[in-house]
Formats: C-alpha cells, structure tokens, sequence
C-alpha cells in the first residue's frame, strides 16, 4: 500500500448543502481505478468545470469531488500496452472531472479509452490552452467544413467570441482563411479579437432580433454559437442558403424559439456538437489538426496561467462572464 500522496483542489458538500472548496493533500489509493496513472502538468478552467466546483447536480452528483475536465501530462503507469511509462498524453470530456475525479490534482488515474497521445507539434501546455473549449471549436468548424462550408462562401459569425470556444473558433477559422464576424458585449476586447484574427465585430443586440419574423436577410455562410435561446434562433433565419450553425452552448438559454423556415426555405443545417463522447478516432483526427493546420500563430496569447490557489476567484469570474480566453490551470 502506497503512502504518497497529491495535492488537489477538493469540493465538499456539507450538511447545509454547501459546496466550500479546499486544497487538500490525498493518498493516490484515493484515486478513482483505472488503466493509466497521469501525473498532470496542465488543466483549464471550462464553463461546466464551474458548474462542478460550485454543485450543480446536472454536471456533478458525487460529493467530495475534484473537478476538471481536462488534463494533460505523462504516465507513469499503465496497464495496457498502449501506453507506457513517460508518454505524453491528454484527456478531455468522457467523465473525467463529472463524476470521476478531475484534472485539479497532481494525479489522475481514468480508462484507457479516455486518453489521448500528444500529437507532435503541441506541446502539454499548449494542449490546455486548447482542452475542452479548443477541442469543441475544432469539431465546430470540421462539422461546418463537413457540411459544405469554405472560405469563398462568406463570412462566418462566432457568439460569445471572448470566451474560451470563442477565442479559439475566431483564431481558427481566420487562420485558414475565414472572414469572421465576432461577437461580444465586451466593449474593451474589440483589439483582442482583431488581434486574433476577427474582421467584423458586433454587438449581442445586432445578432438578438425581436421582430418575430420567420427569416432574415440571409448574410451568414456559417456560425458557431457559444450562446444559445433567441441568438442562436436570431442565426438560423439570418444564415445563407444551404450555411451551416454549429451550436455548442447556452448560456443564454435551452429553449430555441424558432420555426422550421430556416431548414426547409434555405435548407439551413443546425449542427450538434458534443465533445464528450465524440469516437476516439475522430478525437486523434481533431487533435492532429490542432496540432498542426489549425494551431493558430498566437495561441498563448489566448491564455492565462493559475495554480490551485487561484481556482476559486476564476471560477467566479466564469460564471459571471469575465473571463477572457482560456485559463489554463498548473496543479501546484
């Protein structure tokens, strides 16, 4: 039996039904069972990792908790052949930081089938810069390019473009020879978004329409929507004949008040994005690209560095909409 132990970020519920966090030290038997024993570098810090850290039943059940969704770093033991001692590798999505201990922590021990090789070209640090959010921008733009979408088509719109799916849609998509048209009601990230590669930005009120009307003037080849509720509807009728909506958020809302006019007048195509459970081999597929057409010029730009200690200020900040990019997290 072993007596090491690791240092985690760790939520516990109390017996008023709180959730208060701490940075503990636990014995690595701790750990959940599993395949591959991770010694994390690097998580981030996503928009359903603060829904976790503060108890939100749909995202976390099993209290006390370690969150993080991401995580990258090297073995250090396996129990398949596939991976050795001294691989660099990642994992996203699966359970990992739902209800399966998370990417806060020194250690992370998950299935074989939930980890991912580092691709050449990316480094672990840069591999958290993208995590979750980086991962659901890349499988938005493959769904859009899968359904006819290039760059001669027209102009492309990102909601919600300062957040972490945001940033990393607009630098990937202007990379590869995009128009993009960001949104923002963040009035001070105009330069941060031309920066990464945005033409066109606007305003949440210019792409929230209240008229009611079942279509608009078609002006978009394409969008990835962060956002959700009346905007995402606000998309699909302004979307060009035959354009694709990549839809992977909600922050403004569930419900979709839309009608069909969009998919049987323009034969609009609304897209799904799920990163959790995407197969392992579109994963690796995904991957390599970040690793290497799609990786933006500016990556570390989009990012900004915390340890453990910090955790609980940006997590606040996430869920009030503050936080700029992504934040990748060292687990010290």
């Amino acid at each position: 039996m072993t007596t090491e132990t690791f240092t985690a970020y760790l939520v516990s519920k109390t017996a008023e039904n709180t959730f208060v966090p701490a940075i503990v030290e636990r014995p690595l038997e701790d750990l959940p069972a599993g395949d591959v024993l991770i010694r994390v570098a690097y998580s981030s810090l996503n928009y359903k990792d603060a829904l976790s850290a503060t108890g939100h039943p749909g995202v976390t059940r099993k209290f006390p908790h370690i969150p993080g969704i991401d995580a990258a770093g090297t073995v250090v033991s396996s129990a398949v052949e596939q991976f050795r001692p001294g691989d660099e590798v990642l994992v996203t999505g699966y359970d990992l930081g739902s209800n399966t201990w998370g990417g806060y922590a020194q250690y992370i021990r998950v299935p074989a089938d939930w980890v991912v090789p580092l691709p050449a070209g990316l480094s672990l640090y840069e591999s958290m810069i993208y995590g979750t959010a980086g991962f659901t921008a890349a499988l938005s733009v493959d769904a859009m390019e899968h359904n006819g979408l290039s760059p001669e088509k027209g102009e492309v719109l990102v909601t919600g473009a300062t957040g972490g799916v945001g940033s990393i849609a607009v630098a990937i998509l202007a990379k590869i020879g995009y128009r993009v048209a960001a949104v923002t009601g963040k009035t001070t990230e105009h330069d941060y978004l031309r920066r990464l590669g945005a033409t066109t930005i606007l305003s949440r009120d210019e792409v929230n329409d209240q008229s009611n009307r079942p279509l608009l003037s078609a002006r978009w080849a394409g969008a990835v929507d962060t956002v959700g509720g009346n905007i995402l509807a606000t998309i699909l009728k302004s979307t060009q004949q035959h354009g694709s909506v990549a839809a992977c958020g909600l922050v403004a809302g569930a419900e979709l008040p839309t009608t069909v006019y969009p998919f049987i007048l323009r034969g609009v195509n609304l897209l799904g994005i799920d990163s959790v459970l995407c197969p392992m081999e579109k994963r690796r597929a995904i991957w390599a690209r970040l690793a290497s057409d799609w990786k933006p010029d500016h990556l570390e730009e989009i990012a900004t560095t915390i340890t453990l200690a910090g955790l609980q200020e940006k997590i606040q900040a996430i869920l009030q909409g503050k936080v700029r990019g992504r934040i990748v997290v060292e687990p010290k």
